[in-house]
Parts: structure tokens; C-alpha cells; sequence
């Protein structure tokens, strides 16, 4: 589309890739915000789970396959706001019932088999540049906390957000407790910011969606990653950068490639910590100790 940018260009590249905070008004904390579904993983991060939990008892058959039909919508078209809630009534009607329990035992025995694969090498790349920028990586999503907390984790995010569901007796009611959605992300955004010290205007987001809008314009430096129709419109528009995330890898087969100008600085660190050593070293021979 004329006027966007992908990741392949240089432009898009310089806009997006995270950078060192300006030290002269002093350090600050910051934080990059990641959306999930097919921004760091490619496909829905709760429908993945269809079969381990249709092993588990926990779907039919029928079941399994309404859910293979709602990640092809998913992948296919985005996801709108109407979309959004005919697929939580989807899913909080389909877990009910649910014991919680089962449920994260599940994901942790199945988490490397499903989720591994499908994560994007390109996100992994910029949430290991964003580390070691010293930012703070915070993994935001609609999906449940019990599937999205662990992923988090296994991705080394330092924190997640996620929809909370009702639970009695260990077991899921069918309703919510916080919808972690469009403004519901700004809320938990927003409070996590404050808990942390972020400023936002020195913080990052990423999403594919349109629905994740609320987000992407609370921090100051926003982009879009393999966006919808109307994303990337607005990101157009707005004169965000539009990267293309193509390539799922396992986690278990690479480590995080931070990107040139990571290493560089990484590079220029050692290279220093080494010159100190090597000082500090003929001091001590000096003084003979």
C-alpha cells in the first residue's frame, strides 16, 4: 500500500528498532507492549490448545472443529470489535464448567509442543533488542491469564496482562472478571505504569489489530505488525511504522538474535568492562597483591 513500510525497509527498520533513552533528562523506566495473537505467535494462542484439551476430555469433537473454524476466521480476516465478543462468548461458553487447574496443567505439559513453533523470529528478535536496551517487555492479551501467563514467561517477558475469568470452586462460571480488550489494555496499561514507574511517551507497543487502536496511541512510540486492513490505514496515516513478521520458529531451536545495533552496543559494553579489568588488573600487579 502506498506510503507503508515493511520491515524489510530500511526506513520502517530505523523508525521501529528500539533505542537507548536520551540520558541527559536523566534515566527513565520504560516498557515495551506486545499484543499476542499474531503479533508474536501466529495464530489465536487459546484456539492452539483445541486438541491437548480434546485429549484431555475437556472438548468434543464438534467442539474442536468450531474451534478450527474460528482460527481459520481469526487468521483470515481479523478481528473486529464484534468479532472480538462473538469470539469471547465463544470461548467463556466453552470453558465453562472448566476445572482451572486442568486447565494450566495442560498448558504447561503441551506448551513447547504448541505454542513453540509459532512464534514469530522476527518478534523474538525484538523483544531480546528490547531487553537489553534495559526495557521492561510486557506481553498483553484478550486471551485467559492461564494460557497467556506461561507463554509470557517462556518468552521472557517480564510481565503479562490477560483476561481474567470467574472462578467457583475451582472451576470457570462462564463470566468475566476484566476483559483485557481495546480500552481494557489501556486500563491494565496504564495501572501497570503506574505501579512501575513507565512514563508512556518513552514506552513501545505492538499489535496487528485495530481493535488494539486504545493501546497503540497511550505510548510514544506505537507500531503495527502484520496489520488488519484498518491498522494499517490508520498506521498509514498516522505515520507508524508497518512491519511484516513471516517467519514461526521453536524457541527451543535458536535463542534470540538481537538485531546489529543491539550487538553493537552490547559489543562496546564488554569491550569496556574489559578495558576496566585489564586497568584495573596492572594496578593490582602494581601494588602487589
Amino acid at each position: 500500500m502506498l506510503g507503508a513500510v515493511t520491515a524489510s525497509d530500511p526506513a520502517a527498520q530505523a523508525a521501529a528498532a528500539p533505542r537507548q533513552e536520551a540520558e541527559s533528562s536523566g534515566p527513565v523506566r520504560t516498557a515495551a507492549f506486545f499484543d499476542l495473537d499474531k503479533t508474536v505467535i501466529a495464530k489465536s494462542s487459546t484456539l492452539a490448545f483445541s486438541k491437548p484439551f480434546f485429549n484431555q476430555g475437556l472438548l468434543n469433537r464438534q467442539a474442536v472443529l468450531k474451534s478450527t473454524y474460528a482460527q481459520f476466521l481469526f487468521l483470515m480476516s481479523g478481528a473486529d470489535h464484534d468479532q472480538m465478543d462473538r469470539m469471547r462468548s465463544y470461548l467463556t461458553n466453552m470453558c465453562t464448567g472448566w476445572d482451572v487447574e486442568q486447565v494450566k496443567s495442560i498448558v504447561s505439559e503441551t506448551l513447547h509442543d504448541i505454542v513453540d513453533p509459532l512464534v514469530f523470529a522476527e518478534a523474538a528478535n525484538l523483544i531480546a533488542d528490547h531487553k537489553l536496551c534495559g526495557r521492561d517487555v510486557v506481553v498483553v492479551s484478550a486471551s485467559g491469564e492461564e494460557i497467556v501467563a506461561p507463554i509470557a514467561r517462556e518468552l521472557g517477558a517480564d510481565h503479562s496482562m490477560a483476561t481474567r475469568m470467574v472462578v467457583e470452586d475451582g472451576k470457570y462460571t462462564g463470566g468475566v472478571d476484566f476483559y483485557c480488550f481495546a480500552e481494557g489494555k489501556v486500563q491494565a496499561i496504564e495501572e501497570l505504569a503506574a505501579r512501575e514507574g513507565y512514563v508512556l511517551e518513552h514506552c513501545y507497543a505492538y499489535s496487528d489489530s485495530i481493535t488494539d487502536l486504545p493501546m497503540l496511541t497511550a505510548v510514544g512510540h506505537p507500531a503495527v505488525v502484520n496489520p488488519d486492513r484498518a491498522l494499517r490505514k490508520e498506521a498509514v496515516a498516522r505515520g507508524w511504522p508497518v512491519l511484516t513478521f513471516t517467519r514461526p520458529v521453536s524457541l527451543r531451536d535458536r535463542l534470540p538474535a538481537p538485531s546489529g545495533a543491539a550487538v553493537a552496543t552490547t559489543l562496546a559494553v564488554g569491550a569496556s568492562a574489559l578495558a576496566a579489568g585489564a586497568v584495573t588488573y596492572s594496578l593490582l600487579r602494581r601494588l602487589n597483591f
